[in-house]
């Protein structure tokens, strides 16, 4: 059976001839393919048993290619340059050689791990909240008024 293919694959039209008996339905019309390539979340889950999960859940849904232009925030963390240069600065300090570049945000395990060099240089003893308020806010996020709807989002994505 031949076929005559129409606006570019979109419908077909089988060309039967005279001697063949078994008349076929005409096929239904076919969409074209398109592949959408959408990032795999890294959570597997919505219930998350740590703070820097929930922190991802909330900052990208988990999805390592989030990007925010509007404060050049990108990775799962969504971390900025400005937090980028304080790893880098605590990095120093601490006379390690270790040193992060603006593509390693895009890694969610060095976004962790950026994550957990600020976490233990700045916040070695403080609560959940604090850290939570100050990821979102910078340094005095946790005075800030306005990174308590973020902690209120932590809380509900976060199961203790």
């Amino acid at each position: 059976m031949k076929h005559i293919v129409l606006l570019m694959g979109l419908l077909s039209i089988p060309n039967i001839s005279k001697d063949e008996k078994n008349l076929r339905a005409m096929p239904k019309r076919l969409t074209p393919y398109i592949q959408v390539i959408k990032p795999k979340p890294i959570l597997k889950t919505n219930k998350v048993k740590t703070l820097v999960d929930a922190l991802i859940l909330v900052e990208s849904a988990g999805n390592p290619k989030a990007f925010n232009k509007k404060e050049n925030a990108c990775g799962c963390l969504q971390i900025r340059p400005i937090m980028l240069r304080e790893v880098n600065r605590i990095l120093r300090k601490q006379n390690n050689d270790k040193r992060f570049t603006k593509e390693d945000r895009w890694s969610c395990g060095l976004s962790q791990e950026m994550f957990y060099i600020w976490r233990n240089y700045h916040h070695k003893d403080s609560s959940d909240e604090v850290i939570a308020r100050n990821w979102n806010g910078g340094p005095r996020g946790y005075k800030k008024q306005s990174t308590e709807h973020y902690w209120n989002k932590v809380q509900k994505s976060w199961v203790n």
